[in-house]
């Protein structure tokens, strides 16, 4: 495996590759524990502009059935009308509007969050983890992100009072993100 290491190497449109990628989630659950989740089916585009970043673009979408928390009965419920509606709001999509690098291996990625129809923008920040051939030729880049949202922004309202006081699902999500991308021929 090469490592690639000038920024005008990188230029170009890369593929998210689901199989290298994780999408995730974590919420705090009756208070006490974390309650991690996934979503499984995804698709996207990353444009590099290796020498002036903040000409580069990214674009996500989600297939919102694909949520996977590790538990049937949960997931069920997070598919329904009191979460997520996924029914009538089968995809959750990101674009970006602004990319801000902040040094060598840092980037601040603004932009529109869409999920059961209402968009709200979101800040992620990202680092760099690396460029690289891998053995089958395919040029690969890779980002970590995490950004924390408050999820009654987008109407995903539905909670439970616990009887010693306080809710049995956080408002606050930390949204968590594991990219590697396949640059296209």
């Amino acid at each position: 495996m090469s490592t690639i290491t000038r920024p005008a190497e990188l230029t170009g449109t890369y593929t998210i590759d689901p199989s290298h990628t994780s999408i995730s989630f974590v919420a705090r659950h009756a208070m006490v524990t974390k309650v991690r989740g996934a979503f499984n089916d995804f698709e996207g585009t990353i444009t590099v502009d290796g020498e002036n970043p903040s000409n580069s673009s990214a674009e996500v979408t989600i297939q919102a059935k694909s949520i996977d928390t590790r538990n049937a009965d949960r997931d069920a419920h997070l598919r329904s009308n009191d979460f997520f509606d996924m029914d009538t709001y089968p995809e959750i999509t990101f674009r970006s509007t602004e990319i801000e690098q902040l040094s060598d291996t840092e980037y601040r990625v603004t932009g529109d969050l869409t999920i059961k129809g209402t968009t709200k923008p979101v800040t992620i920040d990202f680092t760099y983890t690396g460029a690289a051939v891998d053995p089958f030729g395919n040029q690969r880049i890779g980002f970590e992100g995490k950004t924390t949202v408050n999820r009654k922004d987008w109407g995903v309202n539905w909670n439970a009072a616990l009887e010693a006081g306080g809710v049995l699902v956080s408002e606050k999500v930390d949204l968590e993100f594991d990219v590697s991308a396949i640059k296209q021929s």
